[in-house]
């Protein structure tokens, strides 16, 4: 049996390190600074998970398999909170409060904390911070290459135009293949991250050619004005704010070369106990998406003063933007897989990883996916 005084003190760096309780700013990088993999980050978190659960085991039996527990079996503790991580690029789902509409005559509230890009969504999600959240293609990938216990739930549409890589006004380089030998600064396990590797791998380049900079997008930012250095792969609504503030160049964006959106992620717990409440959840994502598309005005009139952006670069950003959910189908998969073999094939991430083993049946999605 654990020591009851070292389950005190595992209990206690779990509520350390949840990332609700940490802002994301200069001062706590936690997890996600430069000197520190991804990989890594997930599998701390995943062995303190384990001791936690380990010490508040009681004599009940859980399932030895848990990704294998039907979305069908609603369980008795169905959650009154939805904690929902969202990032900049998704904030027009809480700004607009329809959750909360939707949930509330069944008694259940929406807790919202934003992430500055998918991986730090993600860790938070390994170790139980929040239920559900949007994230980029690869994020998932790095995920699950650590063992986190994660499930797709829906994708969401392409926006190629939506990231690029970004010089400044001035630099001298004018094609993708100049940046052999220059640092490049991008969110390592984002869909800035496979952007840049597809962008190089167009041009003729490795991986190798460049020098990494793995920042989160405020870090970016910083190192990018500063000259420190020579270019940033980066997505909306930072691109646009960079355009405007900075007066940053576009080298390439995702057009022809993105063919795939995002997805919405969830814990195969949640998704278990509230199968009813997943449903619910997706159709007001998929009303709104639906809404935004014919609405593209009033979605950057609405985000503008949210974002601290101004309408103008708002609209551009909207502009770029393809509204829509995307079931998740083999044509997915087939893409999806082609992400994973690209990482490891780059030796990006320590194993082999077969997507299809974080993914539902056809039946269950199915059972819950909206009708797109």
């Amino acid at each position: 049996m654990i020591n009851q005084a070292f389950c005190r003190l595992i209990s206690k760096w779990i509520s350390l390190i949840k990332f609700r309780n940490i802002p994301f700013n200069n001062q706590h990088k936690l997890f996600f600074s430069s000197s520190l993999p991804i990989v890594g980050a997930f599998v701390t978190g995943l062995f303190l998970s384990v001791l936690f659960a380990a010490c508040s085991s009681t004599s009940t039996v859980s399932s030895p398999n848990p990704s294998a527990t039907s979305v069908g079996n609603s369980a008795s503790s169905k959650a009154t909170v939805v904690k929902f991580g969202y990032q900049k690029s998704t904030i027009l789902l809480r700004t607009k409060g329809v959750l909360e509409k939707r949930l509330a005559p069944e008694g259940i509230t929406v807790k919202w904390t934003e992430f500055q890009a998918g991986p730090q969504l993600l860790e938070a999600m390994n170790v139980g911070s929040i239920d559900i959240g949007p994230v980029g293609e690869s994020p998932p990938i790095f995920a699950q290459a650590a063992g986190a216990s994660l499930t797709y739930v829906v994708g969401t549409a392409a926006s190629p135009a939506g990231s690029a890589i970004l010089v400044p006004q001035n630099s001298q380089i004018q094609k993708v293949t100049e940046l052999k030998g220059k640092k490049v600064a991008f969110q390592k396990g984002s869909s800035a991250h496979l952007l840049l590797v597809q962008a190089l791998e167009k041009a003729g380049l490795k991986y190798t050619d460049i020098e990494p900079k793995y920042l989160a997008p405020a870090d970016a930012r910083a190192a990018f004005v500063k000259g420190s250095v020579d270019a940033w792969v980066i997505w909306d609504p930072f691109y646009a704010a960079a355009q405007e503030a900075t007066k940053a160049r576009v080298l390439i964006d995702g057009t022809g070369i993105n063919k795939q959106g995002g997805y919405y992620l969830m814990t195969r717990k949640f998704i278990s106990e509230n199968p009813q409440t997943v449903k619910t959840i997706l159709e007001e994502i998929q009303n709104l998406e639906e809404w935004s598309k014919q609405n593209r005005e009033e979605v950057a009139k609405t985000l503008a003063p949210v974002l601290g952006i101004d309408l103008e670069t708002m609209k551009k950003a909207t502009n770029r933007r393809t509204f829509g959910l995307v079931p998740i189908d083999d044509n997915l998969i087939n893409l999806q897989q082609g992400v994973a073999d690209t990482y490891y094939k780059l030796k990006l991430i320590p194993k082999e990883v077969n997507v299809k083993d974080a993914m539902l049946t056809k039946e269950e999605y199915a059972a819950f996916s909206p009708k797109t």
